[in-house]
């Protein structure tokens, strides 16, 4: 019945529509608050205010936004990078080489996907106190290079890599290490993608390892930044939101930059 399926079509936008509009409602309200002053956000103002400029400068009396930025960005980048090399490398050789213990070690790597960051955060911390990595950006992406995750996502994305390919590749007498180089990663692209929006917004919004090891303002993140004005005896609410639009925007931008590929990405890695 046409009525019928016109008022089935017509809820259905209506839903997506409400449900669009929950979602994206609290960064709208994080961007109104960066104009408001503290008093006009906790009054529930939700109109641009004119605060703009004196939230920056307040905000950058406590910390310098330019250092912040770059501390984040060098940890996500440089971390999301090694990550992608060491993980997907592991992944490629679960897949493409053969032996009798790999299938229990492979076994016993995703066993270790069970054990919490809790129980292993302080022979971490002692570790990294041992080896003078305490307040310094090393302390927080030498432990993340190794994700077991990603490791098991590049395994199954390995299945679906042509064999032929390979097969060429070694006729033409290319070694395991250039056609991992100049033939795999340029055909899983897009997997290497998705993959590097999944570590690179992990790292950017890393809290209890920078806690635990930044202990400089000159070393910290956005999240310790964020967190250090919300647990202040009276927060500046407008500083807050600010800070959070700062911190928000760059990911917004790798993944919107992204997208097509982590989409493609995603679906590959389950064919």
């Amino acid at each position: 019945m046409p009525g019928f399926r016109i008022i089935r079509r017509s809820l259905t936008y209506l839903f997506m529509v409400v449900i669009s509009f929950i979602s994206v409602f609290p960064f709208i309200w994080m961007l109104i608050g960066a104009t408001n002053s503290s008093t006009d956000i906790i009054k529930g103002k939700m109109s641009f205010g004119h605060q703009l400029l004196a939230n920056f400068q307040k905000l950058n009396e406590s910390f310098d936004i330019g250092l912040i930025l770059w501390n984040t960005s060098k940890i996500a980048i440089v971390g999301s990078i090694l990550t992608l090399l060491i993980s997907s490398m592991a992944g490629y050789g679960f897949e493409i080489f053969r032996s009798r213990v790999k299938e229990k070690i492979y076994q016993g790597l995703l066993l270790t996907m069970m054990i919490p960051f809790a129980a292993t955060m302080i022979p971490l911390f002692t570790l990294l106190a041992t080896l003078g990595f305490i307040n310094s950006h090393l302390a927080v992406i030498l432990p993340g290079i190794t994700s077991v995750y990603l490791i098991f996502y590049f395994r199954q994305s390995t299945k679906a890599f042509p064999g032929d390919l390979r097969d060429a590749a070694r006729v033409d007498g290319l070694k395991e290490w250039k056609i991992f180089l100049f033939v795999y990663i340029p055909v899983m692209r897009s997997t290497y993608a998705a993959a590097f929006i999944i570590v690179f917004m992990s790292a950017w919004n890393s809290y209890i390892l920078p806690l635990l090891v930044l202990q400089s303002n000159e070393q910290k993140t956005f999240t310790l930044v964020i967190s250090s004005l919300g647990s202040a005896y009276s927060p500046d609410f407008g500083a807050i939101m600010l800070v959070t639009v700062i911190a928000t925007v760059p990911m917004l931008l790798v993944f919107f930059a992204m997208q097509k590929q982590f989409v493609q990405g995603m679906l590959g890695s389950v064919k």
